[in-house]
């Protein structure tokens, strides 16, 4: 936790390594202080085929998955300060988004969590 999942169409990745990819958005999570920096986890996931409006127009967006408790003001400036980040990186891309999703701390499990019992 919090887990951001980047997808996006594969020419993207002829534009920007991957590993920068990652590295920018770990950045923006870390700066945001929101989360402990050894909690965050980022990947990429990238499509060959894709429609965007009909078309096969190149897309980013991020998928972020968080543990419920921060504000919505918070949610809102960090999603505002990924899509900022990846503008910066990739100006030509006119697809470019993030939503974030909640989850209930009740309902979490990892395995440390596991191996505490």
């Amino acid at each position: 936790m919090p887990h951001f999942i980047i997808h996006c169409s594969a020419d993207i990745l002829q534009d920007i390594p991957e590993e920068t990819l990652n590295e920018q958005l770990h950045s923006v999570a870390k700066t945001s202080n929101l989360f402990s920096e050894k909690d965050i986890k980022v990947r990429v996931q990238s499509f060959s085929t894709y429609i965007v409006g009909g078309e096969s127009t190149p897309f980013i967006h991020v998928f972020a998955h968080i543990m419920q408790g921060r504000t919505e003001q918070q949610r809102a400036e960090l999603s505002s300060a990924v899509v900022n980040t990846l503008v910066n990186l990739l100006p030509d891309v006119d697809n470019i988004a993030m939503n974030i999703s909640q989850f209930e701390k009740s309902s979490y499990c990892n395995k440390a969590s596991v191996m505490a019992i």
